[in-house]
Parts: C-alpha cells; sequence; structure tokens
C-alpha cells in the first residue's frame, strides 16, 4: 500500500538567472519522495490568486505532486536565486507572501491523520499563520507518523524558540554543515565538533536519528544503532537548488519502503547526486 509522504510549508517559484524553476523545500521533498518508491508525495501550502499561483498548481499537477494547496489573497511566493561559480545558490527570499498565510483546512485535516510521514521546516514557521497551521497539522497526525524536521536556515528566518519547540516534537532532525554552525552558536555548543554537537541534540530531544548533509564532501546519519557515512559521487554540477530536499525525500521514501538506513541513505545521495546535474529543484526522472 502507497505510503502517504507530506511536505508541509512553503511552495513558490525560484527565479533563476535562466529563467524561473518551481520550488520551495517542502514541494521539493514531496516531489522526490513519490520519484523514488511507489509512494504518494503531496504538498501543503498556499498560493495566490494570480497568474504565478495558477502556474504553480498546473506543474505540480503535471509532475505529478499531489496537494492541497488553497489560492488566498496574498502574493505567490518568489525567490531570487543567484548562483556562485561551483552552482552553489543564493536566496532573497519575499516577505509576505500566500506561503506565509497557510490556512488550516479540513481537507488537510483529513490529510493529516492519514499521512505516513511529514516534512516541515522553520522557513515557513516565520510568519505566525503558517506557524499556527503547521503546528495544528502536526499535533493531528497519528503517533506513528515519522515527523522529520529539515530545518532549513534562510536569511535570518528563524529563532531559537521556533528551533527548540520542533525539536521537541521531530523524530528525525536534517541538517547540513552551514546549519550546523548556527545550531552550535545558538545553543551554546561551540566548543563542540559538529559529531559532538548533533549528538548532543539527539540525545536532548530524544531523536530517532540526526542527518547531515556536507555539500561535496559527503553526509553522515547518526542513529542509536549505527553511525552511516557516504561520500558525495562527483558529478558535473548544473545547480545544487533542491539538491538537500531530494536526499531527505528519497531517504524518507526509502525508509518508509522498508530499506535499512545504510541503503535509504546510499540512495539518498544517489539521487541527491543526479538532482545536481539538472537545473532546477524538481527535473525529471526520465
Amino acid at each position: 500500500m502507497k505510503k502517504k509522504i507530506v511536505g508541509l510549508g512553503e511552495v513558490l517559484w525560484d527565479m533563476l538567472p535562466d529563467g524561473k524553476k518551481l520550488g520551495g523545500a517542502p514541494c521539493n521533498f514531496a516531489y522526490h519522495a513519490a520519484q523514488v518508491a511507489d509512494n504518494e508525495g503531496w504538498g501543503v501550502s498556499a498560493v495566490g490568486n494570480d497568474e504565478l499561483g495558477k502556474e504553480i498548481l498546473e506543474n505540480l499537477k503535471e509532475k505529478g505532486v499531489k496537494f492541497i494547496i488553497p489560492v488566498i489573497d496574498k502574493p505567490t511566493g518568489t525567490v531570487k536565486v543567484t548562483l556562485d561559480e561551483k552552482g552553489v545558490p543564493n536566496y532573497e527570499i519575499c516577505k509576505g507572501v500566500a506561503w506565509d498565510y497557510i490556512p488550516f483546512t479540513p481537507e488537510m485535516e483529513t490529510l493529516a491523520k492519514e499521512c505516513d510521514a511529514v516534512c516541515f521546516g522553520a522557513l515557513a514557521q516565520r510568519n505566525g499563520k503558517s506557524y499556527e497551521t503547521i503546528h495544528k497539522f502536526l499535533e493531528t497526525v497519528p503517533e506513528k507518523t515519522l515527523k522529520v524536521f529539515d530545518i532549513n536556515l534562510r536569511q535570518n528566518f528563524y529563532s531559537k524558540e521556533v528551533i527548540d519547540k520542533s525539536l521537541k516534537i521531530a523524530d528525525i532532525l536534517k541538517i547540513n554543515d552551514e546549519e550546523v554552525a548556527v545550531i552550535k552558536d545558538l545553543f551554546g555548543m561551540k566548543e563542540l565538533n559538529d559529531e559532538e554537537a548533533l549528538r548532543k541534540l539527539k540525545d536532548m530531544y530524544r531523536l530517532k536519528m540526526v542527518v547531515e548533509t556536507m555539500g561535496a564532501t559527503g553526509s553522515y546519519v547518526f542513529a542509536d544503532e549505527e553511525t552511516s557515512w557516504v561520500p558525495t559521487p562527483k558529478v558535473e554540477v548544473a545547480d545544487t537548488v533542491g539538491a538537500g530536499d531530494s536526499f531527505t525525500g528519497a531517504f524518507i521514501s526509502e525508509l518508509l519502503d522498508g530499506k535499512s538506513i545504510r541503503d535509504a541513505h546510499k540512495k539518498a545521495v544517489e539521487v541527491s547526486a543526479f538532482v545536481c546535474t539538472r537545473h532546477g529543484a524538481m527535473p525529471s526522472y526520465k
């Protein structure tokens, strides 16, 4: 039976140098979760009553992402993306957009009660309305639902309070090496190395596992029963937009499909490397 895997939060257009590409970490996650195994990927967000919003909904349908995305009276989210010489993105995220005001609908409540995994981040919690909706959704899911906090620190759109509350809810933390440095500063762990800090967080918040991605170097999964390290394969990078989201989507989908941590980790690395060879966050797998 197909698992229902939900990405909860922002959906937007990444305005890249070569044109706009569909993005937003939660919908990226949902797209890749559905591509990797025979599961349903669901995006939960909001768009504006404008052309950009209409295009997002059409694109998600074409890409096979199921969604509950109300159309509201706010502009559809956009992000100006610039790339450095290695294809690594820098983001300029617009405020006061539709995904800041996601309403909690009866359809979302039904999906929450049925979902097998949900991924959420700090960014979409920057505004009170979406913060409220995200936490209502998380409070509604069954106890067995796997809750993944892909921390997704962007610009200054995060706080220790939001991170603390999210970690108390989460089963799995997904974080990258740059974000670890921020967390060590926020939580007074500067004297610890990355692994020590992440293991301390894991114990503090009773997490099942912590996943750390380290760009072109490799990635770790720290779990009670094992530590998995996989180096990042060398590929010709088009851009790295959405690579982390594809990693998380693949990893969670494979875990729900019954794969071991090690096998799910290897698949996640393979998928994220592939995404780096394509432009945009949701490339076709065909």
